[in-house]
């Protein structure tokens, strides 16, 4: 179905409208399908950034994380228009009830701080709270993956050396992934203080 929405602007544009719709499951399906649509044609969404961002405030854990998912691929084409999700992911990363939209909204925000130093700066504090919060979890993998493509981002000097010294005792004395992990963020942020 997501090829069929990205040929037919009318039934994103339907898509869309279910997204403000009353009925919950008609909510997650539009934004299950969303969601795939942006994997495959972020572009496609961008003029649609507004409405994505509004569902973030849906009650329901699948819209808000498939939006949150959506948004990072529009991250990737324009990130300007992703920057008002800013509230709506923050909420998202220290969400009690789901796992999976704290991840969502960790991604997200990993991906929009690396586009430029004054977003870096922006996201780095919640960033590194929830790092804090979810260390060893078992999302946590997933979270340092994101924190990897942060550090290798167009990062403000303050939020390179901040993350530089969240993750240096994991470099040095801690174990398997988390180590692992630590290593190459560590090493990607002294390789971006080279150039």
């Amino acid at each position: 179905m997501a090829e069929d929405e990205s040929k037919d602007g009318a039934s994103l544009e339907a898509l869309v409208e279910r997204l403000k719709g009353s009925r919950r499951r008609g909510r997650q399906e539009a934004a299950h399908e969303i969601a795939m649509l942006a994997k495959a044609d972020p572009q496609s969404l961008v003029t649609y950034a507004d409405d994505l961002v509004d569902a973030l405030d849906r009650p329901e854990a699948q819209t808000r994380w498939e939006m949150l998912d959506a948004l990072t691929s529009v991250t990737s084409v324009d990130a300007s228009v992703v920057a008002a999700g800013f509230d709506g992911a923050e909420a998202s990363l220290f969400d009690d009830g789901s796992a999976i939209v704290r991840l969502a909204a960790f991604k997200f925000l990993s991906c929009y701080g690396a586009t430029s130093e004054r977003a870096s700066d922006a996201v780095w504090p919640l960033l590194d709270e929830a790092v804090q919060c979810y260390h060893g979890d078992p999302e946590y993998h997933d979270m340092l993956v994101s924190m990897l493509e942060f550090a290798r981002g167009s990062l403000s000097e303050k939020s390179r050396d901040a993350l530089a010294a969240r993750v240096a005792f994991d470099a040095e004395s801690g174990r398997g992934y988390i180590k692992a992990y630590s290593t190459e963020i560590a090493a990607a942020v002294a390789a971006a203080r080279e150039q």
